[in-house]
């Protein structure tokens, strides 16, 4: 299995990414990277790296592209003369077929439409949706899409976010029935602007069967934000403003809230005794909500598989989004989501009968 990274993306530069790659390689005998970026510093990266990840250097290979995609790059700049950056050369990769999946820690504007461009859509859907999986209750996750490619929705797009959620559901985690609601200002049927409410009546329509004699997934209506953590559910839907300020509001809670449980246990002595005792329960917490651990976020509705790690991930938040992309691989999901629209809707843009 091959893998295509765009080492240029990330905050904290090619070490990182290249550490995580490493990571990843030495756990996976069968897997294979080509890194997109300088060649001369990609290959002393390689040369650097410690054991026991230096085994990995000869399943690293490095393939020159000396232009990046910077954090300030529009999408229409990466579009008109994106074409020999890292993060195109590593997309192109994927479409030709040299790779099976791409990660990049780059720039989200810029990845969602190289990625539209080289990989395609599948047909039926007009646009990607970027969508992460949420720590909840008794070890469960939620996926919430979108995350940011899409930042006002119509309705008909919002229910493709539902379909290809619930597609990701039943592949990865092997849910048969996804239970899938729409993030809300409330629960009442008035609530919400006239996108969420249309699609909340799309929805209903689709799980009553009135598109398909068997629904893709278990409608719930509408959920609020603390619905996310409850373990009720298993796929969020909103537009991507919405998604994108939920999940780095959780994040940062998560983080310090965990950093606040800490510093309480020894903020005295007897508390350092008691975190003393409480230590395996604690980093069995840390480790549970740690956002590192859910790193890597999915865009799908493409042709290929793409996976969007957090730009300022170290070594083992890439190593988690690599961890995502294999599983996609492994589960062929553009396949599975493809297999979710047979017949166009009237409109031609949006929605198709699963």
């Amino acid at each position: 299995m091959r893998l295509a990274i765009d080492v240029m993306g990330g905050d904290q530069g090619p070490h990182a990414i290249i550490a995580g790659s490493a990571k990843a390689v030495v756990e996976h005998p069968g897997l294979e990277v080509i890194l997109f970026g300088p060649r001369q510093q990609i290959l002393a990266e390689i040369s650097r790296l410690p054991q026991p990840l230096a085994a990995a250097a000869s399943r690293l290979s490095a393939r020159d592209a000396s232009a990046s995609i910077m954090p300030a790059t529009t999408a229409a700049w990466a579009l008109r003369r994106g074409h020999a950056t890292s993060m195109a050369q590593m997309l192109r990769s994927v479409a030709e077929g040299e790779a099976l999946a791409g990660v990049s820690a780059g720039n989200t504007a810029a990845l969602v439409a190289l990625s539209r461009r080289e990989l395609g859509m599948i047909e039926g859907i007009s646009r990607p949706a970027i969508s992460t999986a949420i720590p909840a209750r008794q070890g469960r996750r939620c996926y919430l899409l979108d995350l940011g490619a899409n930042v006002d929705s119509p309705a008909h797009r919002l229910v493709d976010f539902a379909l290809m959620g619930a597609a990701m559901a039943q592949c990865i985690d092997g849910t048969a029935l996804p239970r899938v609601a729409l993030l809300n200002v409330g629960a009442e049927a008035t609530k919400g602007n006239a996108s969420v409410r249309e699609a909340d009546r799309l929805l209903r329509q689709y799980a009553s069967g009135q598109y398909a004699s068997n629904s893709a997934f278990d409608y719930q209506g509408y959920a609020e934000g603390g619905d996310l953590f409850k373990g009720q559910l298993d796929v969020v839907v909103c537009d991507g403003f919405v998604g994108n300020a939920v999940l780095k509001a959780s994040e940062g809670l998560t983080s310090m809230l965990v950093e606040r449980v800490q510093m309480a246990f020894e903020s005295r002595l007897s508390g350092r005794l008691a975190s003393l005792l409480a230590r395996p329960v604690l980093r069995r917490l840390k480790q549970e909500l740690d956002p590192v651990r859910y790193n890597g976020a999915s865009l799908l509705g493409l042709r290929g598989i793409v996976v969007k790690s957090h730009g300022s991930t170290h070594a083992d938040g890439f190593y988690y989004a690599i961890q995502r992309a294999l599983q996609e691989v492994e589960h062929n999901l553009p396949a599975r989501i493809a297999g979710r629209w047979q017949a166009p809707s009237s409109d031609g843009d949006g929605a198709r009968q699963p």
